[in-house]
């Protein structure tokens, strides 16, 4: 990247637990986002997404012990005050949780909500002001009957439009980064490009970093620029999304995508990567791929290997060469 890059993080690692026993959830998590470009983040559930978002935006429990660097605009996140980060949560930047229902509060009206949000980094707006704000983010999101929509409670509304509400909210204060957690998960396929389709227009429209986490790598391959393949807490993969899903050199992104449908031919079952993610608890030694790993060898047991650079992508593998090439 020529210019800075808007967000940029260096061996991000976080442990759970009590210090007599440290689980560590996520290790030395590296990747970087230049303004209005997309990364995507990819893998099983339990990988370390969303809790990777969750430490670099400052909204794990303070027990919870992080380290590493996260640098946004240049400025390190890692070691502020909550009151420090509250300056910049929600104004200049802000994210899109997975489920709208939880994340809404029922006995909050949907524009009491949205005002609350602009409230709180813009105190000198009166009440009258925050609402037409409101209506106005409603519009922006293209959600229907927007003034009817201020008055009614969460439970009033689709899936659909309580994720807008979600984006709406989450623009309210126009942030420079956007961070969205799976943010069509359990919305029918049309409702799911309508949402994504917004997303980008909303990047466009306002030059916004996005960090997408997503199951769908056909939504990845779409719309990101670069890609990060995490497992078992730790980036396996890293580099332009055409590159990574079209010479993937790890064979964790291979099963991945192997175990994609196909539209142009019929098979008697889905392709499936076997065995299952390894708990915190018991993280094997070496490459934690290596137990479902069908290229794994001796030496995958004793060394993990390291994230290096191979031309434009980052693989840690030890034998992605013969990977790519398989």
């Amino acid at each position: 990247m020529s210019a800075a890059p808007l967000l940029e993080v260096r061996d991000l690692t976080v442990r759970l637990g009590g210090p007599a026993r440290r689980l560590e959830a996520v290790r030395e998590a590296s990747f970087a986002l230049a303004e209005g470009t997309t990364l995507g983040i990819v893998g099983e559930s339990g990988c370390g997404k969303s809790i990777t978002m969750l430490a670099l935006m400052g909204l794990l429990a303070p027990d919870i012990e992080i380290s590493g660097s996260v640098r946004f605009r240049g400025e390190e996140l890692i070691g502020k005050s909550q009151r420090e980060l509250s300056s910049l949560r929600g104004k200049r930047m802000a994210m899109i949780f997975q489920d709208p229902m939880t994340s809404l509060n029922p006995v909050m009206t949907v524009g009491e909500q949205i005002g609350e949000a602009i409230a709180i980094h813009a105190t000198a707006l009166s009440r009258a002001a925050r609402q037409a704000r409101a209506l106005d983010l409603l519009k922006v999101v293209a959600i229907p009957f927007p003034e009817r929509r201020l008055r009614q409670y969460p439970h009033e509304l689709s899936g659909g439009m309580r994720q807008r509400v979600m984006i709406a909210i989450a623009m309210a204060n126009d942030p420079e980064l956007l961070i969205a957690d799976e943010p069509t998960t359990a919305l029918d396929v049309t409702v799911q490009a309508q949402i994504m389709e917004l997303l980008l227009q909303l990047q466009k429209e306002r030059k916004m970093g996005l960090v997408l986490i997503s199951h769908d790598l056909g939504v990845v391959a779409r719309v990101a620029n670069e890609v990060a393949i995490m497992y078992a807490g730790r980036i396996c993969e890293r580099g332009p999304v055409g590159t990574v899903f079209g010479r993937p050199g790890h064979p964790y992104t291979r099963g991945l995508l192997a175990s994609l449908p196909k539209i142009d031919r019929t098979v008697e079952s889905l392709i499936a990567i076997p065995g299952s993610l390894p708990s915190l608890a018991q993280r094997p030694s070496g490459c934690r791929f290596h137990p479902r790993c069908t290229f794994a060898q001796s030496i995958c047991t004793r060394d993990d290997p390291a994230l290096l650079p191979r031309g434009s992508v980052d693989v840690a593998c030890h034998f992605a060469d013969k990977v790519e090439t398989s």
